[in-house]
């Protein structure tokens, strides 16, 4: 009976699987291959470990890594600033109905759109900058895009805003799970806001705050090349070209694709050893 159920299973998951093969896997072992050779597009010459090699003597490589590991810093308050304004929806305040509705406004933009507002706003003449002057504040004004040592900020604030919505809504959803007779009771025993929070809702909610945690780290590594290219092109220098913007820069900008290709490699092990201990932790958690 179970080997029948089991074979049922497989049969049903047997398109899906043969999907997943060729669009996932399939493209993985190629992308795989062209990184062991020096590719232009047209002719492929075998390299061996050649091109990782190279890479990992690149300087400008070492900066790309430094950029990912700025924008990783980000992940917190992508996670923070959402559980806290879920907290206060689920007090239900006056207006929580209308906030909810929009929270979740920043998930709905294109990263296009989103980079095209923010760099309205950081740009040497944009509105960040406006505000300063119009409130005699104008000495602090700087251009964050136009400098090497500031460029990143801009690309991790405007990264941290558009995660805001998405969280929220997963965590909104985990709250919603809670039992209000244990929220209740904690109340009775005369537990404030915090000492609830720390002894019941993060025990409660870590399942969806790791949710939370693996979708972000994705895509602060994936999700971002729309929004680098409109706000800074990876400029100045590569003070803001991540590893996915890179791959860019080597293949189209180089017409260096097994290059390009040896950089994906590199980007899938980085987010594999990142995020599989977490997807480990979700596991344990959801059990």
């Amino acid at each position: 009976m179970q080997r029948g159920r089991q074979a049922t299973a497989l049969l049903f998951l047997s398109p899906l699987i043969v999907l997943w093969g060729l669009f996932l896997i399939l493209p993985i072992i190629e992308t795989a291959y062209y990184s062991l050779t020096q590719w232009d597009g047209l002719s492929a010459i075998w390299n061996g470990l050649g091109n990782y090699r190279t890479l990992m003597r690149s300087a400008d490589f070492g900066d790309v890594l430094f950029n990912n590991a700025l924008l990783l810093l980000s992940i917190p308050f992508a996670l923070i600033i959402p559980f806290f304004i879920a907290l206060l929806i689920a007090m239900e305040p006056p207006g929580w109905k209308w906030v909810r509705a929009l929270i979740f406004l920043p998930a709905t933009l294109s990263w296009v759109v989103t980079g095209i507002v923010f760099l309205r706003v950081f740009s040497s003449d944009g509105m960040l900058n406006a505000g300063l002057r119009a409130i005699g504040l104008g000495a602090l004004q700087m251009d964050l895009l136009g400098s090497v040592h500031t460029a990143i900020i801009p690309i991790a604030i405007t990264f941290v805003w558009s995660q805001v919505g998405q969280n929220t809504l997963i965590f909104l959803i985990g709250l919603s799970s809670i039992d209000a007779s244990v929220l209740e009771a904690c109340a009775i025993d005369g537990a404030g806001l915090l000492g609830t929070v720390r002894a019941i809702i993060l025990p409660l909610m870590t399942r969806f705050i790791i949710f939370a945690a693996i979708i972000t780290l994705i895509a602060a590594f994936t999700a971002l090349f729309s929004l680098i290219f409109v706000m800074t092109g990876g400029g100045p220098g590569f003070s803001t070209t991540t590893m996915e913007f890179y791959i860019y820069r080597l293949a189209f900008g180089q017409t260096d694709f097994g290059m390009g290709a040896t950089v994906g490699i590199v980007l899938l092990m980085v987010i594999a050893f990142v995020s599989v201990p977490l997807m480990m932790a979700y596991r344990r958690a959801s059990a």
